[in-house]
C-alpha cells in the first residue's frame, strides 16, 4: 500500500515545485543581485539601512539581518509599514523590496524616503515599483516574476546578501555561499521525498488538529520563527503562534499555568535551537520544556545545521516551508491561493 500523500489535483498552482526550487531561486537571486557590485554604493556613506517590504517580500532582509546583526558595522531596520522611523534622512539607505511592485505599504514607505532625501534601491519583478524607479532614476534589481511572492524567497534574499556583502555587513565569501547553496539543494530533495518518514512530512502530521507554537532564541533564528508561522498560515491555512526567548520567559510562560484543557492539548510546541544561542538562552530552552511540555499536546526540539549562519538559518527555512506544504496536503487545502489576503486588499481599494 502507498505511503504518498501528494494529491496534484489539491496542488494546481504547484507550490511543490516552488518550494523545492528554492535553491534554484536562491541561485538567481545571488546572480541578479551581483548588479549591486556596480552600484555606487560606499557604506561610510550611510548612517543606517531600512529595508521596506511586507510578507515574502520582506523575510528574505528579516533572515540577512539575523545573519549580520553580530558583526554588521550599520543598524540594518526591516520596517513594515507605511512610513520610516524618525531617524531616516539624507544619510540612510532605503531599500523597498515589492515582488509585485505593487505593495502599497512599501510604495508609501519609499514615497515617504524620497520626501526625506534618503538613497533609494528596489528590488522587484516589476510593477509600480520598476516604474517609481525608472522615472526617478534609481538602482533597481530585477527579479523574476511569476511566483507567489513568499514562494520568491530564494530571488529577494540571494540579493539582500549580495547587498549586504557590497556594504561590508556580511563577510560572506563565494565560497561560503557555494556551500551553503548545495546544502540547500540536498535538502531540497530530501524534504520533498513522500514519504512517512521524511521529517517534513512528520512534522505536517503532528501539526494535523493542533497550534504550532514556534519558540526560538533572540538572533539568527527569530526570523525564521516568524517564517515558519506565516508559511504554516499561507500554505497550509492553519493558525500559527510563537515568541521567542528569553523574552517569552518574562511573561508567556505564564499562559500555560492555568490555560483552559482544551487549548493545552492542542498546543505543539517546535523550539528551533542554534549553536550560537546564547549560553543561558540554551539553559532557558531547557527549563522552560521542563516547565511547560508536561502540560501541553507536544514539544519537539530542532536543532539547526549547517557550516556558516547562512547555512544555519536555510536549514530551518526550507524544513519549515515544506512542512507547511506537506500540512496543507495532509489537511486537503491548496496551498497557493490566499483568497482572504485578496478579498482584504480589494475591501481597502
Amino acid at each position: 500500500m502507498s505511503d504518498t500523500i501528494y494529491d496534484p489535483s489539491l496542488d494546481p498552482g504547484d507550490m511543490r515545485a516552488a518550494v523545492r526550487a528554492f535553491p534554484d531561486h536562491l541561485a538567481v537571486g545571488w546572480e541578479r543581485g551581483a548588479a549591486v557590485d556596480g552600484f555606487d554604493l560606499d557604506a561610510s556613506a550611510f548612517d543606517g539601512i531600512v529595508l521596506c517590504g511586507m510578507g515574502g517580500s520582506a523575510i528574505g532582509g528579516d533572515l540577512v539581518r539575523g545573519i549580520v546583526e553580530p558583526t554588521s558595522p550599520l543598524p540594518f531596520l526591516v520596517n513594515r509599514g507605511y512610513a520610516l522611523p524618525g531617524w531616516v534622512g539624507e544619510k540612510t539607505l532605503v531599500v523597498a523590496s515589492s515582488y509585485s511592485g505593487g505593495t502599497e505599504e512599501t510604495l508609501a514607505a519609499f514615497a515617504d524616503a524620497k520626501a526625506r532625501g534618503a538613497r533609494r534601491l528596489a528590488i522587484t519583478s516589476g510593477g509600480t515599483l520598476a516604474g517609481i524607479a525608472e522615472a526617478d532614476g534609481l538602482d533597481v534589481v530585477t527579479i523574476p516574476g511569476g511566483l507567489q511572492p513568499r514562494a520568491a524567497l530564494g530571488y529577494s534574499l540571494g540579493v539582500v546578501l549580495r547587498l549586504a556583502r557590497k556594504l561590508g555587513l556580511a563577510k560572506l565569501s563565494d565560497a561560503e555561499f557555494a556551500t551553503a547553496l548545495a546544502s540547500a539543494r540536498d535538502r531540497a530533495e530530501a524534504n520533498d521525498v513522500d514519504d512517512a518518514d521524511t521529517p517534513a512530512r512528520a512534522l505536517a502530521a503532528q501539526f494535523d488538529g493542533m497550534l504550532p507554537v514556534i519558540y526560538t532564541g533572540v538572533g539568527l533564528l527569530e526570523s525564521v520563527g516568524m517564517r515558519w508561522r506565516t508559511q504554516i498560515h499561507e500554505n497550509a491555512k492553519h493558525p500559527a503562534v510563537g515568541n521567542v526567548l528569553p523574552e517569552m520567559d518574562h511573561n508567556e510562560i505564564m499562559g500555560f499555568e492555568a490555560a483552559p484543557a482544551a487549548l493545552a492539548s492542542v498546543m505543539h510546541v517546535v523550539a528551533l535551537r542554534d549553536a550560537d544561542d546564547h549560553g543561558q538562552v540554551a539553559k532557558r530552552f531547557d527549563a522552560t520544556r521542563d516547565l511547560v511540555a508536561p502540560g501541553i499536546g507536544g514539544w519537539t526540539e530542532l536543532r539547526s545545521e549547517g557550516t556558516s549562519r547562512l547555512d544555519r538559518a536555510l536549514s530551518l527555512v526550507q524544513l519549515g516551508d515544506a512542512a507547511s506544504f506537506w500540512l496543507a496536503m495532509v489537511k486537503g487545502v491548496d496551498p497557493t491561493p490566499v483568497e482572504t489576503i485578496q478579498s482584504l486588499k480589494k475591501t481597502l481599494a
